[in-house]
């Protein structure tokens, strides 16, 4: 590592962690964590990008990986998982799968480099989700494990709030991932990238975050589609133009 900011990224071999990682590192080195290793051994190619293949779940694994960074100056969640479950179908243990991927695994590792934000006065942002604040019909276990998110983020930042520490969410609609096209399988519909958001723009939000002058702390950024899904016509444009 070089004497450049340091950002962790989870979810690094995902879509919207990859473009969030390949944006970072323009000004950041940047420690990639993910599953995925062939996508972590072409973000290793890249100048300032450090990888590693650890599972969220593993908390020493993420112990091991924060306690010899010598600073740390933002930290990006945006690994999740998603499943359809309502209430009746899903099992205690699809509860406990979802919890600890999209909420114990973001405080885990907050906890963990809490030390260094606060040492250099850094940002956390969690890449939350519309359903913390529109439910998702079908998706009970996502939509309550993203709105826990939301208050895990809330509260942190109030209680941070005298350290320098700054904490966002960034809440996107529907984006075009891998996820996404896993929730559209299980509801059974067809899927058209080009009627979902782009990753890069979800990491360009981060990167809006991350920019924010030393006296701002940016809390909450949603970002939408263009056109909203439902609101779609038959024969619509699929991709806006774009403003001048």
């Amino acid at each position: 590592m070089t004497d450049r900011p340091l950002a962790i990224v989870t979810g690094a071999t995902g879509a919207m962690g990859r473009c969030t990682v390949e944006n970072l590192v323009a000004t950041h080195d940047v420690v990639a964590l993910g599953r995925n290793e062939e996508v972590l051994a072409e973000l290793a190619e890249l100048d300032g990008v450090t990888t590693h293949a650890v599972a969220l779940s593993d908390h020493a694994g993420l112990a091991a990986v924060v306690e010899p960074l010598e600073r740390i100056d933002v930290l990006v969640h945006v690994a999740a998982i998603s499943v359809r479950f309502t209430v009746e179908t899903a099992t205690a243990d699809d509860w406990r799968e979802h919890f600890e991927t999209n909420v114990i695994a973001p405080a885990e590792l907050t906890r963990l480099a809490l030390p260094r934000l606060r040492e250099s006065q850094g940002t956390v942002i969690f890449i939350g989700s519309g359903a913390s604040r529109v439910p998702a019909p079908g998706h009970a276990v996502y939509t309550a494990s993203k709105h826990a998110l939301l208050g895990l983020a809330n509260t942190l930042r109030i209680d941070e709030a005298n350290t320098g520490v700054r904490v966002s969410t960034i809440a996107p609609g529907p984006t075009n991932s891998g996820m996404m096209r896993s929730m559209q399988a299980q509801a059974g519909d067809d899927y058209n990238e080009d009627h979902y958001l782009m990753p890069e723009s979800i990491a360009q939000a981060v990167r809006y975050v991350v920019d924010a002058p030393a006296d701002a702390q940016i809390t909450d950024v949603s970002v939408r589609p263009r056109i909203e899904v439902h609101l779609r016509k038959d024969g619509e444009a699929s991709k806006p133009r774009r403003s001048a």
